[in-house]
């Protein structure tokens, strides 16, 4: 029996999370890196795009992430081999569902902390560089309410 994989990526907006699952993908040869991205890879920034821009609304945060943690499961329960979180994760119980649902249904369970959120060097960073134009003060709140696990 070929062994399934949940891969929960961890960091802030900016760190590289995306970057370090789409070489991860990448890594996977042609045929599995185009079936990973369109039954594996799962990401709550994607329902705020429209139209092909990004347009980040608040009150739609809680019904997004809900709709990413449930295709999510209905992967897992379809038993794709790779499954992937791409989300900031900042807090244990934002991914505590996921990990717990791909356990339950036989999966090896990788949580990748891209970065070091508690390094202001990096904070720096991650606020330049990240595509959502997530400011380095919301940057700096989420880093201090990340928990090590």
């Amino acid at each position: 029996m070929v062994p399934k994989l949940a891969i929960i990526m961890r960091g802030l907006p900016g760190s590289g999370k995306s970057y370090w699952a789409e070489q991860f993908i990448i890594s996977q040869g042609i045929e599995q890196a185009i079936h990973i991205r369109q039954h594996g890879y799962f990401s709550t920034d994607r329902y705020f795009y429209y139209q092909g821009e990004y347009r980040f609304n608040p009150q739609k945060i809680a019904q997004y992430h809900q709709a990413n943690l449930t295709a999510f499961i209905q992967a897992l329960a379809r038993s794709e081999p790779i499954v992937i979180c791409d989300n900031t994760n900042i807090a244990k119980w934002e991914f505590m569902a996921y990990e717990a649902a791909a356990k339950a249904l036989g999966y090896k369970v990788n949580v990748v902390l891209v970065g070091q959120p508690k390094d202001e060097p990096h904070q720096q960073l991650c606020a330049q560089r990240n595509q959502h134009h997530v400011p380095l003060v919301q940057i700096q709140k989420m880093a201090q309410l990340f928990e090590e696990w």
